[in-house]
């Protein structure tokens, strides 16, 4: 099962420069890397990245991967927390996040 991750293009820069990151500020702040699934990513998109263009939406396969819980989070949903830094050898894929109108316009592979 993929999960996503929204990035804002620097945070995105500074993965790629440094082959791994500690996340966004909230993810430092939270002390672990929060992800959305497909279904949950768009929802995400809209509480905190409303109106704000230049995101990247990252693929991560959650199947074996280290240190990845599912916690409550929103609504009691369970949501995907990593709790070390995201390497940039655990992304499959990487893809712009276009803010268009009232939402932005995920990619046709997370459907």
């Amino acid at each position: 099962m993929l999960i996503y991750k929204i990035f804002r293009a620097e945070e995105w820069r500074a993965l790629q420069a440094a082959g791994e990151t500690t996340g966004a500020p909230v993810d430092l702040a939270d002390g672990y890397i929060h992800f959305s699934t497909a279904a949950q990513a768009p929802e995400t998109a809209a509480k905190y990245f409303a109106g704000v263009a230049g995101l990247m939406l990252l693929a991560v396969e959650a199947e074996g991967l280290e240190a990845l819980k599912w916690e409550p989070s929103r609504g009691g949903a369970l949501f995907p927390h990593l709790y070390r830094p995201l390497r940039l050898s655990d992304v499959l894929w990487a893809r712009p996040l276009p803010c268009e109108g009232a939402g932005h316009i995920f990619p046709p592979e997370m459907t």
